[in-house]
């Protein structure tokens, strides 16, 4: 049992929107898929990986650094201890070999993107679905009923207010209950302006969060939080640079409710300096690390483990990203949902096929591994790049 080739496209998900600090007109991101020699109904085992949007494609560190460690790894020295799976904490442990502490950039977006290949693959050998195999390791029972809430709002060419109050009815159609939108990237009145006419839509039937991708310095944050703590808010999500955990820190003295962060953090050192400075309040606040730009599940799950030293639940942990790989963990290790795109980066975002989100909540299928099979227009490209 063996990893006999590993291959990488970078796919264009170009759109013209922007949010605070970025527009998406020439973003990329890569696809790879992680090949082995194992068959399960007739066909050779692969499993898929892509790494997160907001972050380019990784083709040059798979290509130059990361796919090479994979392939000339002892095959025996990358099994689990009963030798019928790959381990992909042994894989991640391949990847690593002679790179230095920190440095958690685009490294971290390439090894993440990897990491949910191998660990699809790994549940595929299995014939399980992600989730469960992750819930039965753990010891715990899987909970295919997962929370998730639509992300959109983003700033568009000619998009005025109706528009954007059309794009949240969609939602709620569509049987979302927390809808997200941008702020930060217009001045503040309007800004204001379309948090109201957001709210004067979707009136009690959902909540809105608004995110302002890192966007403010002390003085803007603290001028936002001061208008935003009027309204009924799901959260206010990384008012400013995701390492500035003394201006997070300082937020808290001026809004009261609900605030998000952790999508740029890559590690769980990162993670635990955001929860020993940044003032952040475990009865109401969220996390959102996202493990296909921080060194994948293996890293994931030494960030949980410091969450618990600090007395988090993983309950708190909504992850950034909008993928399967997200909801996988969600389902399995108990965490509060998932980010959803319903519309956006396609074929990447969104669910299995025939999945509806009901009352704010999607029923994971029963799929091996992550999943990917059951949305036939992302497995097509997936398998182009396979077969």
């Amino acid at each position: 049992m063996r990893i006999v080739d590993v291959r990488e496209i970078t796919k264009p998900i170009a759109s013209p929107i922007r949010n605070a600090y970025i527009d998406f007109s020439k973003m990329t991101a890569s696809l790879v898929a992680v090949v082995t020699d194992v068959e399960r109904d007739g066909r050779r085992v692969v499993g898929y990986g892509f790494n997160s949007n907001g972050r380019y494609g990784q083709g040059g560190l798979i290509r130059e650094r990361f796919r090479d460690r994979l392939l000339e790894a002892d095959p025996k020295s990358v099994l689990n201890q009963a030798g019928d799976n790959l381990d992909p904490h042994k894989l991640w442990a391949a990847m690593m070999a002679n790179e230095k502490p920190g440095g958690h950039g685009e490294r971290s977006v390439a090894v993440g993107t990897l990491d949910m290949a191998i660990w699809d693959a790994a549940a595929k050998i299995a014939g399980q679905p992600l989730f469960r195999m992750l819930a039965e390791r753990e010891g715990r029972e899987a909970d295919p009923r997962v929370f998730v809430y639509a992300a959109g709002g983003y700033y568009y060419p000619g998009k005025d207010d109706t528009a954007l109050r059309g794009e949240m009815r969609s939602y709620l159609n569509r049987g979302y209950n927390v809808v997200k939108m941008k702020i930060g990237g217009a001045p503040i009145a309007e800004d204001r302006r379309r948090i109201e006419a957001v709210l004067d839509e979707i009136g009690s039937e959902a909540r809105l969060a608004v995110d302002a991708n890192g966007r403010f310095d002390l003085e803007t944050g603290i001028a936002y939080a001061r208008m935003l703590r009027e309204y009924p808010l799901f959260w206010y999500e990384e008012a400013g640079d995701p390492l500035d955990y003394a201006l997070q820190a300082a937020l808290s003295e001026f809004y009261p409710g609900p605030m998000a962060t952790g999508e740029n953090l890559f590690s769980h050192q990162d993670a635990r300096n955001l929860l020993r400075y940044g003032g952040l309040r475990p009865d109401r606040d969220w996390l959102q690390f996202d493990c296909a730009l921080s060194y994948g599940l293996v890293e994931y799950l030494r960030t949980l483990d410091v969450l618990a030293q600090f007395g988090w639940s993983p309950t708190r942990c909504i992850p950034h990203g909008g993928h399967q790989m997200s909801l996988n963990i969600a389902a399995g290790l108990g965490l509060g949902g998932n980010e959803s795109y319903p519309d956006l980066f396609q074929p990447y975002g969104g669910f299995p096929d025939g999945v509806r989100v009901e009352d704010g909540h999607i029923v994971m299928p029963d799929i091996p591994g992550i999943g990917f099979e059951g949305k036939a227009d992302l497995i097509r490209v997936m398998r182009e790049l396979a077969e």
